[in-house]
């Protein structure tokens, strides 16, 4: 496994090239995507005047989603660490039609606090699974929510519950050029927090107390066209880069074996039900670092406990 420093590196590596695809589709996964987070969106339950954060805001369809729940009194503020998806971000929802959206280029693992801060709640929409070192990160959001702020969040759980992200991998990595590296172990990529037990640990040694990972399966509902959500999921996962720069044969060689593949999905007439498998997490930002915490917990949330 690559240390820290490396695998930080590798992350900025990866979301640089990875960016473009996210742009282009930034639509579609609002559209689409939006099941990955709702539960936690649901379960953050934002409030008009409140200032909130968003961790991993990409193109910013879930900041927007938080500043239509602040309102005019309040705040939504998205962080990424890629600079193209910020772009993106700050073109689709300019201040005149959103205010109090803000967004900011940043790594969120190597900040002191998130600008903008103190904020009463932060979302994540399955980021936290993506940070080379999640305490790092975790402990910036933490320290970036006022005492007794709250945290809403989703992350993928393992692949059994999540077979079509690698049916679309192994649809179209034949007819593509080298991949990045596909993580191993522990380290950041979709399935990092299978285990909940880490995913505990790493949010009590971040400050974070009343931690609740309760699991939560949903189903992304796809149009009934093939050639156009093989794409979309081919240009958000790990083969995009290697995809747009494949020439156009190749291209739709990758396409037709997403297609092959993500079939059992398919509803003909009706669309893709691309079923998953999450992990909603919900945490209470100690009075401060050294606060003693609650201790991790693996139990259904109590719908008021964010409050």
């Amino acid at each position: 496994m690559a240390d820290t420093a490396g695998l930080r590196a590798r992350n900025a590596a990866f979301w640089a090239a990875a960016a473009a695809g996210w742009v282009r589709q930034a639509d579609r996964q609002d559209q689409v995507g939006r099941p990955l987070g709702a539960a936690a969106m649901a379960r953050l339950a934002a409030r008009p005047a409140e200032r909130v954060l968003d961790v991993g805001c990409g193109c910013g369809g879930t900041t927007a989603e938080l500043a239509a729940a602040v309102g005019e009194a309040g705040t939504a503020v998205g962080v990424d660490i890629a600079e193209a998806m910020v772009t993106a971000a700050r073109r689709r929802f300019p201040t005149d039609r959103y205010p109090g959206i803000q967004f900011h280029l940043a790594d969120i693992e190597t900040l002191d606090v998130v600008p903008g801060a103190p904020f009463d709640a932060a979302f994540s929409r399955m980021t936290l699974m993506l940070l080379a070192d999640p305490v790092a990160g975790c402990t910036t959001i933490r320290r970036s929510l006022r005492p007794g702020g709250r945290l809403a969040a989703t992350v993928f759980r393992d692949g059994g519950v999540n077979p079509w992200l690698s049916a679309t991998l192994l649809g179209a990595a034949p007819h593509l050029g080298p991949l990045p590296p596909l993580p191993v172990g522990e380290e950041p990529g979709p399935f990092s927090f299978a285990d909940p037990t880490r995913l505990a640990q790493v949010l009590d040694s971040a400050g974070f107390t009343a931690i609740t990972i309760t699991p939560c399966d949903v189903v992304l509902d796809a149009p009934d066209d093939a050639d156009l959500v093989a794409e979309w999921l081919v240009e958000i996962g790990p083969a995009g880069a290697a995809y747009r720069s494949a020439p156009p044969a190749g291209q739709a060689s990758a396409r037709a074996g997403v297609i092959r593949l993500l079939d059992r999905f398919r509803e003909p007439g009706v669309g893709y039900r691309l079923p998953a498998g999450l992990w909603l997490v919900t945490a209470i930002a100690a009075d401060a670092y050294d606060t003693p915490t609650a201790g991790p917990t693996h139990q259904r949330p109590r719908q008021d406990e964010h409050r």
